[in-house]
């Protein structure tokens, strides 16, 4: 089995694609707009296959709440701890939130956790 992709709602399209293009290089499609259900996408392909479709509807309003059921975080690989410690820095100084690390865990990954544009959580890891 391989996970095809990671899909989520977004509230503005355009700075959600920006960010994981300038930050991650991503690579996004031409933009998919459905006029009569209100539904924008684009599907942004990373280097080593990984997919993320950021989707955003009229209506679609769920309120923020930092724990609840569902999806808690992105993991993405970047390579190295100093990838990870740079990149870090980087989100930071540009005024991206940063939740905790760069840190060992408990279970021995080392990673950072940091916060995208709408505050979804992205653990940068090895």
């Amino acid at each position: 089995m391989r996970i095809e992709h990671v899909a989520i709602w977004v509230k503005d399209i355009e700075a959600m694609k920006k960010f994981y293009v300038t930050y991650f290089n991503g690579k996004a499609n031409e933009k998919y707009h459905n006029k009569d259900k209100e539904f924008q996408s684009y599907f942004l392909t990373f280097d080593g296959g990984a997919r993320l479709e950021i989707m955003c509807k009229t209506g679609i309003d769920k309120p923020s709440q930092d724990d609840r059921i569902g999806w808690a975080h992105i993991a993405i690989s970047l390579g190295s701890r100093e990838s990870v410690d740079q990149t870090t820095a980087h989100l930071q100084n540009n005024g991206f939130r940063l939740v905790n690390g760069p840190r060992v865990t408990g279970d021995g990954y080392y990673e950072s956790v940091i916060e995208d544009p709408e505050g979804n959580l992205l653990e940068l890891t090895v």
